[in-house]
């Protein structure tokens, strides 16, 4: 008899918990976002503050229930709790609903009832809908990248907050605080990016280039002065050159005026 009484109560624990989650909406963070990469999901991005939101609340309760059945998992993300995850998504409006495929997201912007959700789903007109392009993707490099700079802001709102309101520094105080800490991390992280680009690409010292007539110098000191006599040779066959050509020039007016002379 117990162990039959003990049987009938674990069936009605089994169904209460089919019952509860079948109604469920599942709640999206920052840790467990990845689990909407795999299987077919609607979710919902909302803000507490958002009239919007607030009216389409029911509408997706009673598509949740639906889940089960059409075999989609109907989520939610809270925008306020979860920077990250708006950053990732580009959230620009709200409420803002996706629907995701085995990876691959798409935007929804149709009516917002649970018959047309449920219709999108059955029906599949997810497939008339363009994906979003892998570039712009939730998993892309690109908008991880912009994951971290809203946590990173939502990280500056609170450290400002905290000297603002718990250790009562003054507004332009907590401003100070942060110019400075953004200068000393600046500079860090330039003498990081200056040590690894000269780890990479080391730098050439070059010694300074010899004159080449040095270099061709002879060893002998014979041939030493025979090269020592022509260039003295050279340097007076320049500059006799120079001076017949300077005198050269100096005879022309003298010719023209000889010719002119002449004629007249």
């Amino acid at each position: 008899m117990a162990p039959l009484l003990f049987f009938s109560l674990g069936l009605i624990l089994c169904s209460s918990e089919v019952m509860a989650k079948k109604g469920d909406v599942i709640e999206i963070t920052d840790s467990n976002w990845n689990d909407v990469l795999e299987g077919e999901w609607m979710i919902k991005f909302y803000a507490p503050w958002c009239p919007a939101c607030h009216n389409l609340q029911p509408e997706w309760n009673e598509f949740a229930d639906w889940g089960e059945d059409l075999n989609v998992n109907i989520a939610k993300v809270d925008v306020t709790a979860q920077p990250g995850l708006s950053g990732r998504f580009i959230i620009t409006a709200l409420p803002t609903i996706y629907h995701c495929k085995d990876g691959v997201f798409r935007k929804y912007q149709g009516s917002r009832s649970h018959k047309d959700f449920i219709n999108f789903i059955s029906e599949k007109e997810w497939e008339t809908i363009e994906p979003v392009s892998s570039w712009a993707g939730p998993s892309s490099f690109l908008m991880s990248g912009m994951s971290a700079l809203f946590q990173l802001s939502m990280w500056i709102r609170q450290c400002h907050n905290y000297f603002v309101e718990d250790l009562s520094i003054p507004v332009w105080g907590s401003y100070i605080i942060f110019g400075l800490m953004t200068l000393f991390l600046g500079l860090f992280l330039g003498l990081i990016l200056v040590f690894v680009a000269d780890f990479l690409c080391p730098s050439k010292r070059h010694r300074p280039q010899e004159y080449q007539y040095i270099k061709n110098l002879p060893t002998e000191p014979a041939d030493r002065k025979k090269l020592e006599d022509e260039e003295k040779e050279e340097e007076v066959n320049d500059f006799e050159n120079g001076k017949l050509e300077d005198k050269e020039a100096s005879d022309v007016p003298q010719d023209k005026l000889r010719k002119r002379t002449a004629k007249s």
